[in-house]
């Protein structure tokens, strides 16, 4: 099954991604995940994209493209994977259909206000990088694995995480009716517990738990 997963920041699209691909037994690709591995196995996608990158320049769409194109030919998506990350605009997403079928797509939906306060009240270890929110941790500023300082992390800071959230409704609106037209997209409710969000997932996909 080659799925495509989409989510607003903080949404959990990336957490239940990894346990979607462990019960499916699939590959899980972000974008950026495959190009760090073609830089470092310096194909010529990720050789091209390593000269952008290098110039501080983002890659554009024609080599992501290619990356992705590169990547799922690979052997392990054979019998499927989950795109988690791309495409993100209505253009990448009629690229991608002419290379891969893909056979669902889970938008995994929160509300901005919900997202924001569970960003925004997030707190990152400075040393393990164990990640809290504020309202589990009862005042305390330090780590409770290794006791080190926690911050909050710049793009988790509220007024940035509504620009976030502004540039994603922005690209992903328009990829969202792009899929529903299709009769691809599955909405999930990720403001719900976990492990309910992951059994909705896997009945939305035609899986039982």
């Amino acid at each position: 099954m080659n799925v495509i997963f989409l989510g607003p920041p903080g949404a959990g699209k990336g957490t239940q991604a990894v346990r979607v691909c462990e019960r499916l037994g699939i590959p899980q690709i972000s974008t950026g995940d495959i190009l760090r591995r073609a830089i470092k196995e310096q194909t010529p996608t990720g050789l091209a994209a390593k000269a952008y990158i290098d110039k501080g320049e983002l890659v554009p769409d024609s080599v992501v493209i290619d990356i992705v194109r590169e990547r799922l030919a690979a052997k392990d998506c054979e019998n499927g994977y989950i795109l988690d990350g791309f495409p993100r605009t209505v253009p990448q997403a009629q690229a991608l259909a002419t290379f891969a079928k893909i056979d669902a797509v889970i938008d995994i939906e929160v509300s901005d206000e919900k997202l924001t306060e569970r960003l925004s009240g997030r707190r990152v270890c400075l040393s393990c990088g164990g990640t809290y929110h504020v309202s589990r941790l009862n005042g305390s500023t330090t780590c409770e694995k290794c006791g080190a300082g926690l911050i909050q992390r710049y793009d988790d800071k509220a007024e940035t995480v509504l620009s976030r959230l502004k540039v994603y409704h922005a690209q992903t609106a328009p990829l969202i009716d792009f899929y529903a037209e299709q009769g691809l997209l599955r909405t999930v409710d990720g403001s719900q517990p976990m492990d309910d969000c992951f059994s909705a997932i896997l009945s939305a996909l035609g899986e039982a738990k």
